[in-house]
């Protein structure tokens, strides 16, 4: 189950390879790229990044089996092993020398003792004397250092650094100066975010707003619709005839058009990244109970790294870390270059300990999307968890046959308060112990998508598929309008999906709220009509209207499509069910398997859960859309036979079967990209809804190891290993 690439993907994940962030443009020769080993607090620090680079771009491995040569050892007496940046007595800086001998920059280590590390980043020995806060200390008197940005100086991330009068260099060498630190409560109110760059916005608002005629070009949506035949018998009475309404959101490469003055083909060849885009706010909360320890938190350090570098200066993140409690690390910040060292630097002082309440880090989640002072025109939430709430839901006291997980959720993110707010969470469940159930609802019940994380090493590519969706925002608040046009029609019912849907109470007139959209995403409904007989030649059927509002411009575009017909001959011509419906007819049917499927398998019958999927595979192979080879068919055809793999035993199915089929489930009923076993391979065939944003991103993510002649030399035994034919 799964290629060699895939396992070999598992193999390096699980040597605990590390990585440290560099240029695509710098190279070095193999003999110098594993000269020193990095702790795991020097995984992402920005001094290591290149001069002159804004943001990191490629990591280089490091791994743990090579001995360290006796210059970097003495180097290694004069380098902070936290920020890699030089260390001098005199300099103005102060040196921490802990009892293991290993010095390093005070700022640096009383940033990783602050968060809960209280090991040497060195050697991991632990130490007795640490350089703690204490409110009976007297801060020595100097000169503070300045934020980097116009943050409070009582803000979780920063110390308060002081300039120290240094001890002469040969007399006291070893002597340590311990400066208190002072970790201030977290404020009542969470409205610290940064300021948002207004010339930024105000530029890119007149850019878009030359005209309202300027606005549609750029900002156009296409619909299109579908009838499921193309002529029916007029004297024929159909109680439910389907049409399909197709929606795609088109801005991504109308945009580039416009900007460059290309042609559609050339337009089509625009990376995603060169166009304009909406700001996001992003709070990512994240898991780092004591089961997060060792190689699961390297790798979620690396994937954060791969986040921050991937926002813009003008997308603003926020991180929460949970265990036992929650704590906010810094508030919402521009990933400007200081913004994004700061956070790195948070992310690396994280240490792995306690246990899971992820209702305590969605509540401070959701509190810094409530309380902030500005808003950004795209705000989401990320969740990552390895395990199972051990105190909301799963904690003493709430023992109930059905745990209610809407208690994970704060009531103001969800939606349930009828305030209208409402903020996506995009939840990433972690190994095989993860609760599936609890971070499934948690996604559903505030719009967002579940992914499953079952191989540790692909968790980064996990976080970029979901970032390139969210940078690549182009309609907002999305609302689609179906209603009948002849007088005699009615509307049955809308497949939506997990979209609300409701129809108006005589049945002309039905509404579907889709909200959000990426560059070039689409959305598929089935619409039922009642056709009556007729004496004419055609019928018309329907009409769509879509209502959005332009993130960039914050103006609200309408678009109506032309009506639907279909023609009414008077003797029956042989039809052709429309490919396009049937497809979407498929993947019903597959999603309704799939939700069946894992009743069964819930109440304890896996046979029965296997025959159902057996069951609809069957009946797709049948399917026109099978016939002529669709790429959609294919590929519910491998998801299927994927759970039913994944059901063979009770074993199987709790450590990954559910997990899967929650993820796919997600991943059709809001009709958007979703994690889960090797979908985000390019080899797979699981890839449905990936926009090319989100494939951009990927790329981005998957040549880390490979954008550099060393790491390509690095990895040459892995990629002849991938290139061999895979057995049937």
């Amino acid at each position: 189950m799964g290629s060699k690439w895939k396992k070999a993907k598992v193999a390096l994940g699980l040597n605990l390879c590390m990585f440290v962030p560099r240029t695509l443009d710098d190279d070095f020769p193999p003999s110098t790229l594993v000269s020193e080993r990095l702790s795991d607090a020097a995984l992402l620090s920005p001094a290591n990044w290149e001069k002159g680079s804004s943001r990191p771009t490629t990591p280089v491995s490091s791994f743990h089996g090579l001995r360290l040569s006796k210059s970097s050892s003495k180097s290694s007496k004069q380098t902070c092993a936290i920020c890699l940046a030089k260390m001098k007595q005199g300099s103005g800086q102060a040196i921490f020398t802990a009892e293991c001998s290993h010095s390093f920059h005070f700022h640096c280590i009383a940033s990783n003792v602050k968060h809960g590390n209280q090991v040497c980043p060195v050697c991991r020995a632990k130490w007795k004397e640490i350089p703690l806060s204490g409110s009976s200390l007297d801060p020595i008197q100097g000169t503070v250092t300045p934020s980097p940005i116009n943050w409070p100086q009582n803000d979780a991330l920063m110390a308060v650094v002081h300039r120290l009068p240094l001890p002469h260099p040969r007399r006291d060498l070893n002597r340590r100066h311990i400066v208190p630190l002072y970790q201030a409560s977290e404020p009542g109110i969470f409205d610290d975010d940064e300021t948002l760059n207004h010339e930024h916005a105000i530029s890119k608002r007149s850019t878009c707003s030359k005209s309202t005629e300027d606005i549609n070009a750029v900002r156009a949506m296409e619909i299109k619709m579908y009838p499921e035949v193309s002529s029916a018998r007029r004297s024929n009475t159909y109680s439910s005839f389907t049409v399909l309404v197709h929606l795609k959101a088109t801005a991504a490469v109308a945009a580039a058009a416009k900007k460059q003055n290309l042609s559609r083909n050339q337009a089509s060849l625009t990376p995603i990244s060169q166009t304009p885009r909406a700001p996001v706010d992003l709070v990512t909360v994240l898991d780092i109970s004591g089961s997060m320890a060792g190689t699961k938190l390297a790798l979620l350090k690396r994937a954060m790294g791969f986040v921050i570098q991937n926002l813009g200066s003008n997308d603003r993140l926020s991180v929460i870390a949970f265990s036992s409690t929650a704590r906010r690390l810094f508030p919402l910040c521009r990933m400007t270059d200081s913004g994004r060292q700061l956070a790195l630097q948070a992310v690396n002082s994280l240490v792995a300990s306690g246990g899971t309440n992820i209702a305590e880090g969605l509540r401070k989640g959701a509190k810094i999307m409530e309380d902030r002072k500005e808003k950004n025109p795209v705000a989401n939430i990320i969740l990552l968890s390895d395990g199972q709430d051990n105190y909301t839901v799963g904690g003493s006291g709430t023992d109930q046959p059905q745990p209610n997980y809407h208690l994970l959720l704060p009531t103001s993110v969800s939606g349930r308060d009828n305030s209208g707010f409402q903020i996506p969470v995009h939840a990433f469940g972690f190994g095989a112990d993860h609760d599936a159930s609890s971070m499934h609802s948690i996604s559903e019940i505030s719009g967002g998508t579940f992914s499953f994380i079952e191989t540790e090493a692909v968790l980064q590519d996990a976080f970029a598929q979901c970032i390139g969706g969210l940078l690549s925002v182009v309609i907002q608040e999305l609302q689609v309008a179906i209603e009948c046009v002849h007088q005699d029609l009615s509307l049955v019912s809308l497949k939506a999906g997990s979209y609300p849907s409701r129809l108006m109470a005589d049945g002309r007139k039905g509404f579907i709220d889709v909200g959000d959209l990426y560059a070039d995403e689409e959305r598929d409904f089935l619409v039922s009509v009642n056709v009556p007989a007729t004496s004419s030649n055609e019928t018309s059927l329907i009409k769509v209207k879509c209502v959005y509002k332009d993130p960039l411009t914050q103006e609200t575009a309408s678009l109506e499509s032309d009506v639907v017909k279909i023609q009414r001959p008077e003797i029956a011509v042989e039809v052709v069910m429309s490919l396009e419906v049937d497809r979407q007819y498929n993947r019903l049917q597959a999603a309704e398997a799939m939700a069946q499927a894992r009743t069964a398998a819930e109440n304890g019958d896996l046979t029965g859960a296997v025959l159902i999927l057996e069951n609809c595979r069957k009946m797709l192979s049948e399917t026109v859309s099978a016939k002529s080879h669709d790429r959609l068919c294919v590929a519910l055809d491998a998801e299927l036979k994927e759970m039913q793999e994944r059901m063979a035993s009770r074993h199987v199915y709790e450590a990954s079967g559910r997990a899967y089929i929650l993820s796919g489930l997600s991943s059709h009923s809001w009709q958007r990209a979703t994690a889960r076993g090797d979908s985000t391979d390019s080899s797979s065939l699981v890839q449905a809804y990936q926009t090319p944003s989100m494939a951009e991103m990927l790329t981005r993510s998957q040549a880390m190891l490979l954008g550099s002649p060393s790491g390509q030399r690095l990895l040459q035994p892995l990629l002849s290993y991938r290139s061999q034919p895979s057995p049937r």
